[in-house]
C-alpha cells in the first residue's frame, strides 16, 4: 500500500511539472494578432513593426507580421491568410485603403477585430477602429515651421513656394495637405507666399507611394520651368522620404551654397538621413511621431477589444472612412528643428546619438 502511495503521488508531481506556470501559461493561451504593415522601404515602418511586435509579445500575445513592399495584391493575400489562419485582431496599415472591403466582410463575419494603423482604411463599414496621430495637426506644423524659417509672421516676403502632397491612395495625405494649407493659404491669398508654377490641390501636388525618385524628378522639372531667373524659397514636403529627393534636386543646381542658401524645406517623420541633413543645414524641419507611443495605443486597443472592456478612443468626429465615422485615438506629433532634435529624440530614448555621428 505505501508502495501504491509513493507511485500515485510521483504521477501526481510529474503530471504539475507538466503544466506550465506564471505567465509562460497565461502567454501561450492568448490568441494571435495579425500585424499588415505596407513596405520595408522606410524605416517608420520597420519600426512601427517592431514596437507592435514587442508591446504585444510583452503582453502574451503571438503575432504574425507581415510587410507587402507596396504591392496591394500582395497585402490583400497577406491579410487573407492571417484571417484564414485565425488571428483575433487585425492591424492593418493599408497601402491603399479603399481596396480591403472583401476582405473585411470575411473577417468581421468570423468576429475578428479590425484596427486602421496610422492609415484609415476607407469605403467599408468593417473596420472597428483607428489609432494614429493628429493627421491635421501635422500639416499645421510644417506649414508653421515654413512659416517661422521665412520670417512670415513679421512680415517678410514675398517670397517662392513649391508645394508636395503624399501618396493620393493614402488619407493621410489630405489631411496633411489641408492642415498645411489653413496655414499657407492665407499667405498666399495676400502675395506674401507664391506659387510660381501654379501648381495647387492634392489632384495637382500627390506623389504616388510616397516615392522619393518621384518627388526628385518633379522638382526637376519645377526648377527647369519656372525658376530659371528666380529662386525657390520654400518647399512643402510632408515626409522626410520626399525631402530627400526635393533636396537632391535642388543640389542639383546649385541650392546649398553660400551664394544660394537651401530653401526652407520641412519633413515628417525623423529619419536619420533627414536629421543628419537637418544638422548639415540643407533640411529645415521635421515631424517626429513616437511610434512606441503608438505601439502601446494600439495594442491597449487589442487588449480592451479581447477581454470586453471599452475600447480607448479619444475621437468620435473626424474620420469618416465614407461609411462610417471610425472611432479613433489620436497621438500628438512634435515639430523637431536644429534646435531640439536632441531633446526629442536622443534624450526620449528613439534614436542613439551613435547613429548621427
Amino acid at each position: 500500500m505505501l508502495k501504491l502511495k509513493t507511485t500515485l503521488f510521483a504521477l501526481a508531481l510529474a503530471s504539475l511539472a507538466a503544466v506550465p506556470c506564471g505567465s509562460g501559461a497565461f502567454a501561450q493561451s492568448k490568441p494571435t494578432v495579425g500585424i499588415a504593415m505596407p513596405t520595408k522601404s522606410s524605416a517608420r515602418w520597420i519600426d512601427d513593426g517592431n514596437n507592435i511586435v514587442k508591446v504585444l509579445k510583452e503582453r502574451g500575445y503571438g503575432t504574425d507580421l507581415q510587410y507587402a513592399e507596396d504591392d496591394i495584391p500582395n497585402q490583400l493575400s497577406q491579410v487573407e491568410n492571417m484571417v484564414t489562419k485565425g488571428a483575433k485582431v487585425l492591424v492593418i496599415a493599408a497601402i491603399d485603403g479603399t481596396t480591403l472591403s472583401d476582405v473585411l466582410k470575411q473577417a468581421k463575419a468570423k468576429g475578428i477585430t479590425v484596427i486602421a494603423y496610422d492609415r484609415l482604411i476607407r469605403d467599408t463599414p468593417n473596420v472597428d477602429y483607428y489609432a494614429t496621430f493628429d493627421n491635421f495637426q501635422v500639416g499645421v506644423l510644417q506649414a508653421q515651421s515654413l512659416e517661422q524659417g521665412l520670417g512670415l509672421k513679421e512680415g517678410k516676403g514675398p517670397f517662392n513656394i513649391e508645394l508636395f502632397g503624399g501618396s493620393p491612395d493614402d488619407n493621410n495625405a489630405y489631411f496633411f495637405y489641408n492642415g498645411a494649407m489653413s496655414v499657407l493659404k492665407p499667405y498666399i491669398d495676400s502675395g506674401k507666399l507664391v506659387v510660381a508654377s501654379g501648381q495647387m490641390g492634392m489632384d495637382k501636388v500627390a506623389t504616388l507611394r510616397w516615392d522619393g525618385a518621384t518627388a526628385q524628378a518633379r522638382m526637376d522639372n519645377l526648377l527647369s520651368a519656372y525658376y530659371g531667373k528666380k529662386r525657390v524659397d520654400a518647399v512643402l514636403s510632408p515626409y522626410d522620404g520626399l525631402s530627400i529627393g526635393i533636396i537632391s534636386s535642388l543640389r542639383g543646381v546649385g541650392y546649398g551654397g553660400a551664394d544660394q542658401p537651401m530653401p526652407v524645406v520641412s519633413g515628417q517623420d525623423a529619419e536619420v538621413p533627414s536629421i543628419k541633413a537637418m544638422l548639415r543645414g540643407e533640411q529645415y524641419s521635421t515631424i517626429f511621431k513616437d511610434t512606441r507611443d503608438l505601439a502601446r495605443v494600439t495594442v491597449d486597443m487589442v487588449d480592451a477589444a479581447l477581454n470586453g472592456k471599452e475600447v480607448p478612443v479619444n475621437d468620435t468626429k473626424t474620420y469618416n472612412n465614407g461609411v462610417k465615422v471610425v472611432p479613433s485615438y489620436l497621438l500628438k506629433p512634435v515639430v523637431v528643428y536644429k534646435s531640439n532634435w536632441e531633446k526629442a529624440l536622443i534624450d526620449s530614448g528613439y534614436y542613439k546619438r551613435s547613429q548621427f555621428e
